[in-house]
């Protein structure tokens, strides 16, 4: 080994002096002579030439006669070298830079910091092996959000926090009913060894107990959570979402104050619903939630939710951007928007019938997310001096062209069924039931069902003889419809609409391209509706009891707020994988236990997580997490200790 200088300036003195480096010389499987660093030595200026060569003269002997104890190293009383000998010796062993016997706590050696044991290959086996990757990626989010010292601040005990993290990351990583998760959590996944929870402890009982504990801090838990966000990815709260979503119920839910027959968005007509409202920001992070009953209307939530978002965001004094659905923005609701401070951005209502192309506004061309054109112009109305935007979009225009021409067929497809049944043997004749029917069918139809002009000719026949049983009315004639005739009304285009739609505003400075963008930011409500719906199973439902059905909701809530703080990370690196997804891959990674038997009659006990394969070392290097929740933990016992094991066969063991 020998010193390789390269000059430099010394930051520490400004001097422009010698970096020294320790090296070595070694020919490769081509025979070619290559060097290898051993150490940076660094900046040695305070030693000559002389003492230079005799520390790198003396570390070679070391290095090479570092195992015979009775070799004698060159001799020197020069102080400044033994003690720069024995760094570098020390720091080449350290940083495993040589290949050397090192000696243990035990008084037994190992090479290099090795733990160097002679075991029989034929008693390896490996137990207990679990998931970790998507529990430990959840549990990192959870201590960036920081749940845990916040719960400890308001008198949580310690096993309380730890089953409390044990659950929330249990929901988002496989969400399943409180007993299907005790079985997962005591089979299947290594996220007590996370969190420090006693598995033997966890029980479907205590999960009941924790959601509900958790519930009673629901409105201190999202001050916290909504503030905690903010600070920790820069968000300010310009924009706020708001809408709201339903779910439905399995079973009866009788004596139920909650759940309500109501509009199901998904079609369960049958089932009784509960209704979901949600305030977000535009990076999808939640500022309130309410849970109300299933027959409660869109338009009447929001005055609940205005009066409570000035305390769930963390600058209470600015005046932000409300967005919501048509289904909301009532002129009653608009006005509330306005008279509390806030602006509002939302859909109109109904389609603008007459309307002006504002003087001097020129029609803007931008794209949407599929980077299909949309056209926008700003428009007067009569109604109101709002600012509106008629959005008009070519690919919307077909989709509403090809549904009304289906919705059209099946309208007069249904008059048509009318008609011939007017002619049919035990048809439908009679002029109330006849109208009965098309207004049904109108029902059915309302999009185009208005654009048609439907006649019918009646006739009078003579009244059937009447029959004992009947105590109604005596009719002496019945009104009995003979034909009936459709055509679509004059003047009328069914899609003259198609395509076109009008976005309001209480913003008045602000360019077409703006206000656009604005309304775009809805998606990322719809977005995490289908998160909490579709990978946090949220529907159905299946409690019986309106508290345990709450609590269900808000532990769902919890979890989200886990999944859209990693997802918005990944999104900020580019990374736009959906949460499923991401669990997937992310269980890839295994943490199991090694056991093996060594020539003491000792069993090696080993624990460790398996490396992450590349996709998973990309999720962790774009949250710049850690790989793994620890690195090896080590027992070693005798064999005798074991016997009853049913991973370790009693066995003698053969060193050669």
């Amino acid at each position: 080994m020998y010193f390789k200088v390269s000059m430099r300036t010394n930051p520490a003195t400004g001097a422009y002096s010698g970096y020294y480096r320790l090296v070595e010389s070694y020919r490769d499987h081509r025979d070619r002579v290559c060097h290898r660093t051993i150490l940076n030595a660094g900046y040695l200026d305070q030693l000559t030439t002389g003492q230079l060569n005799l520390v790198q003269k003396i570390l070679t002997a070391k290095v090479a006669n570092h195992d015979n104890p009775l070799f004698e190293l060159p001799y020197t009383d020069d102080a400044p070298v033994v003690r720069y000998v024995d760094d570098f010796f020390k720091r080449m062993v350290a940083e495993k830079r040589i290949d050397v016997l090192v000696e243990k706590k035990d008084g037994k050696t190992s090479k290099n910091g090795k733990d160097l044991q002679l075991i029989d290959l034929n008693s390896i086996r490996n137990k207990d092996v679990r998931e970790i990757g998507a529990e430990w990626l959840s549990y990192q989010a959870m201590r960036q959000l920081q749940i845990a010292p916040f719960l400890e601040s308001l008198g949580w005990g310690g096993d309380q926090v730890r089953l409390a993290q044990t659950h929330i990351i249990s929901r988002a990583v496989y969400p399943a009913s409180e007993l299907e998760t005790t079985r997962w959590i005591r089979e299947n996944s290594a996220v007590c060894e996370i969190t420090g929870f006693d598995i033997q402890q966890v029980t479907k009982d205590r999960l009941y107990a924790i959601s509900k504990k958790l519930y009673a801090e629901k409105e201190a838990l999202e001050q916290h959570l909504s503030v905690r966000t903010n600070e920790l990815f820069d968000i300010q709260d310009k924009i706020i979402l708001y809408d709201l979503t339903n779910t439905y119920f399995e079973g009866r839910k009788q004596g139920s104050k909650l759940a309500k027959f109501g509009r199901s968005k998904e079609k369960r007509s049958d089932a009784k619903l509960v209704v979901l409202g949600l305030v977000i920001n535009p990076e999808g992070f939640i500022k309130y939630s309410s849970i109300l009953e299933g027959n409660m209307a869109d338009s009447k939530t929001l005055e609940g939710m205005i009066g409570k978002l000035r305390i769930k965001t963390s600058f209470s004094a600015r005046k932000a951007l409300i967005v919501i659905d048509a289904g909301i923005a009532t002129e009653e609701n608009l006005k509330m928007i306005l008279d509390n401070g806030y602006d509002y951005l939302c859909v109109g209502r109904s389609n603008l019938k007459t309307y002006n192309i504002q003087a001097g506004a020129a029609t803007v061309s931008v794209t949407d997310n599929r980077k299909q054109k949309i056209e926008l112009c700003r428009v007067n109305s009569g109604r109101n001096t709002d600012y509106c935007l008629k959005v008009e979009s070519h690919t919307k225009e077909m989709k509403e062209r090809s549904m009304n021409g289906q919705f059209r067929s099946r309208f007069e497809a249904g008059l048509q069924q009318i008609a011939d049944s007017l002619t049919k043997k035990g048809g439908v004749k009679q002029e109330d039931k006849v109208h009965q029917r098309i207004g049904r069918l109108k029902q059915k139809y309302p999009s185009v069902g208005r654009y048609f002009d439907i006649e019918t000719e009646v006739s009078e026949e003579a009244a059937p003889k009447r029959k004992k049983k009947d105590t109604g009315p005596l009719k002496e004639k019945n009104r009995v419809v003979t034909s009936v005739k459709w055509a679509v009304k004059e003047g009328v285009d069914i899609n003259a609409r198609s395509g076109v739609y009008f976005l309001r505003t209480s913003l008045q400075a602000n360019s077409e391209e703006n206000v656009w963008q604005f309304y775009n930011t809805i998606r990322e409500i719809e977005a995490c509706f289908r998160v909490l719906k579709t990978d946090l199973d949220l529907r159905p439902i299946y409690h019986q009891k309106d508290e345990n059905t709450m609590a269900h909701l808000h532990l769902g809530l919890l979890a989200y707020w886990l999944v859209n703080t990693v997802r918005h990370q990944l999104k900020q690196e580019g990374i736009r994988s959906g949460w499923r997804e991401i669990v997937r891959t992310m269980n890839t990674q295994k943490a199991g236990t090694t056991l093996a038997q060594n020539n003491h009659e000792e069993v090696i006990m080993i624990r460790r997580c398996s490396e992450p394969n590349q996709q998973v070392r990309k999720l962790y290097d774009a949250l710049k997490y850690k790989y793994a929740p620890f690195v090896k933990r080590k027992s070693v016992v005798h064999k005798s200790e074991l016997e009853n094991c049913q991973f370790i066969e009693r066995q003698e063991f053969h060193s050669d």
